[in-house]
């Protein structure tokens, strides 16, 4: 549900289709179409074709994706050498998703605006927590086995997640885990480095960079460090 919930967002906003515009003409509305995009709940075969439509993907895509097909548009196809049942079977599946998830963003992220205009900072944003959540989904597939596929699926949207986090820590809107992740990438520092040299927990550090709240205290630490050691 996660991955096609991923990929339904990105090419949403591929195609520049917008939340308000699918409620508008009646095919799926704001709260559940958000639901649907965060992999919290399934939307019913009639929904799930009128999305298909206006995503202009052939009917039962979605379901397709959900499975683990490789390619979003792809004909259902049988492979020659099915995978193993069970979860460790599901991995390289997970691991082509995820490769096709997110190389859906890069039109998507070839259309952000200059990172001084004013809206670069949001829309940057939004793909950013999406790239998280499929690296989390790859992830939690390496808990149960390393593959080839999917390591060169982990490499590809964190390589993703790194280039547009460094690019959006330019912008003069830029939060500060943005700011923090260029900061400690110029750097060259680990986690547990920058967490030290701001007197916080590695927990601080992490959370803010994935754009997670952090206390009062510990936000003015990360932004101290950062003044300390930016070199922009």
């Amino acid at each position: 549900m996660v991955r096609a919930g991923a990929a339904a967002a990105a090419r949403r906003r591929e195609l520049n289709v917008s939340q308000r515009s699918l409620a508008a003409d009646g095919v799926i509305n704001a709260g559940a179409l958000i639901a649907f995009e965060k992999g919290r709940s399934w939307p019913r075969q009639a929904t799930r074709t009128k999305l298909e439509s206006v995503l202009q993907w052939p009917p039962g895509t979605i379901e397709r994706i959900r499975r683990g097909e490789p390619e979003a548009a792809a004909v259902p196809r049988r492979p020659a050498s099915p995978p193993a049942p069970g979860p460790a079977g599901e991995v390289p599946l997970i691991a082509q998703a995820v490769v096709v998830a997110v190389n859906t963003f890069a039109s998507t992220i070839d259309a952000l605006p200059e990172v001084t205009e004013p809206e670069f900072t949001a829309r940057a944003s939004a793909i950013l927590s999406d790239l998280r959540q499929l690296e989390g989904v790859a992830t939690r597939a390496a808990r149960i086995q390393v593959t080839p596929e999917l390591i060169r699926a982990l490499s590809t949207v964190r390589t993703r997640i790194d280039e547009l986090t460094m690019r959006a820590a330019a912008a003069p809107t830029a939060t500060l885990g943005q700011r923090l992740y260029a900061t400690r990438r110029r750097a060259n520092l680990t986690v547990a480095e920058t967490a030290q040299a701001a007197g916080v927990s590695e927990d601080v550090i992490l959370l803010a960079e994935s754009e997670q709240p952090v206390s009062a205290a510990d936000g003015a630490a990360v932004e101290q460090l950062i003044a300390q050691i930016d070199w922009r």
